[in-house]
């Protein structure tokens, strides 16, 4: 049976893999679990980002709490990094948000942070999923015992006010496009970067509980890049459904991945003595050209995770790093937060611009990325078993590796948020990788 919690907790179609009814037991279990951590009566917050199915959820979630005697506050709409920040300055036992990140509308997903505002680590969500599964194991409460629901009317605004104290930020004279997803950064984005000074352009701020992530955000990047150029702006910034990740454009409309940033945020840390070790920390889908000019051009130094910015978080605590994150635009800034924040990101790097005086081109474009092939197999969670399993597919792709003849390489791995299993060839040659991509594809479809 292929596990409940994957990198980034549950996730799955609204309704069909994930209902009313198993929130309701991720709810029940994990109030059990913590319950034993923490205190008999603990508080819990759930934010969501603008999914239509996001109250369903919600209240699936607070009955599933409250009936094993959770205390629930409502956070209303608001940002992943919110929540895992407000959980500690409201001294909650847990944080738990209703998000699908950057996948489309019609998922949704649940992700739990403790009380120090970290996401649970695996044995954690271990307990939780075997109390799922096994709900007979749960008391209920009952009488005074059956826990309340309240909601937090100034949530935004909070996170707002932290923000604005980590940044300290003069952006005015900046002209910024700012695209929201249509997703949770849609309120606190627009009193944050008008509040920082530079002139804005917002965009997908309208949600309407369909449209997060449609034809916006950091999924349809090309659309900002459009209308920064349209409109003559100096760089534009997008983030994802729940804003825990961000991209940008420069003033030409080139795309600025999380390498990038990563790169520009870095480079700045070390000059202002803020770099522990000289390291940034990334996963293995970082481009070769980073890794390149990480080390030969700027003298600092990688620390490689495996996907996915819980691993990246992880190195970071576990060796006293101050700056991690994927490609995909998760930048982890561990003085400021304790997950992906990407008004924080974006923030930090619009600073870095308007110190500079220069345009966004000549502070991003320092290096040439190494061309990548990016494609996607659908397979369900029994498909990516015996994927993970299947020796000869594993050798076949050693030797698609090998035919790259030292000047690229292959990565090929299951994602644990989307049903796919992702195929990644990377190299000097874009022909000879695009063939080796397909092959790769072809012989996962074969196996299936």
């Amino acid at each position: 049976m292929a596990r409940l919690f994957g990198t980034d907790g549950v996730r799955g179609i609204a309704g069909e893999d994930l209902t009313p009814g198993l929130a309701m037991l991720i709810g029940r279990g994990a109030a059990t679990v913590l319950t034993a951590q923490t205190s008999p009566r603990p508080r819990i917050l759930i934010g969501k980002d603008t999914r239509i199915s996001g109250d369903m959820l919600e209240a699936a979630l607070s009955a599933g709490l409250c009936s094993v005697g959770a205390d629930v506050e409502l956070l209303g709409v608001i940002p992943t990094p919110a929540v895992a920040y407000l959980v500690r300055k409201y001294g909650a036992d847990a944080g738990i948000v209703i998000s699908a990140s950057h996948n489309p509308m019609e998922f949704n997903g649940i992700k739990i942070f403790n009380g120090d505002g970290y996401k649970l680590p695996d044995e954690v969500e271990d307990e939780i999923e075997h109390l799922v599964r096994n709900k007979a194991e749960v008391k209920l409460a009952t009488g005074a015992g059956v826990g309340r629901v309240t909601r937090r009317e100034n949530a935004v605004e909070d996170y707002v006010e932290y923000l604005a104290g980590c940044l300290k930020a003069n952006l005015s004279g900046l002209r910024v496009a700012i695209d929201c997803a249509n997703g949770a950064a849609a309120a606190p984005a627009q009193l944050l970067f008008t509040r920082l000074g530079a002139e804005c352009h917002f965009i997908g701020v309208e949600p309407d509980g369909v449209n997060i992530n449609e034809g916006c955000g950091s999924t349809h990047i090309a659309n900002l890049a459009s209308y920064v150029v349209e409109h003559g702006l100096d760089c534009g910034v997008a983030f994802d459904g729940d804003a825990d990740r961000c991209l940008a454009v420069d003033e030409k409309g080139a795309e600025i991945d999380g390498d990038k940033i990563i790169a520009v945020l870095a480079k700045h840390m070390r000059e202002q003595g803020a770099l522990p070790a000289d390291t940034a920390v990334v996963t293995v889908m970082s481009n070769l050209g980073f890794m390149q000019y990480m080390r030969e051009v700027l003298g600092l130094k990688i620390a490689t995770t495996a996907v996915g910015d819980r691993y990246v978080l992880e190195e970071m605590r576990a060796r006293g790093y101050a700056i991690g994150g994927e490609q995909s635009g998760h930048v982890i800034l561990l003085q400021h937060s304790t997950t992906g924040d990407g008004e924080l990101t974006a923030g930090t790097l619009l600073n870095i611009l308007a110190a500079s005086g220069g345009r966004m081109s000549g502070l991003t474009g320092v290096y040439e990325k190494f061309p990548q092939v990016i494609l996607n197999v659908n397979a369900t969670p029994e498909e990516k078993a015996r994927f993970k399993e299947d020796e000869y597919i594993a050798g076949f792709i050693e030797s698609q590796q090998q035919g790259l003849m030292g000047q690229g390489r292959v990565l090929v791995r299951v994602s644990g948020t989307e049903p796919y299993i992702r195929v990644m060839v990377e190299g000097r040659d874009q022909e000879a990788i695009a063939q080796a991509a397909q092959l790769i594809v072809d012989m996962i479809e074969k196996r299936k």
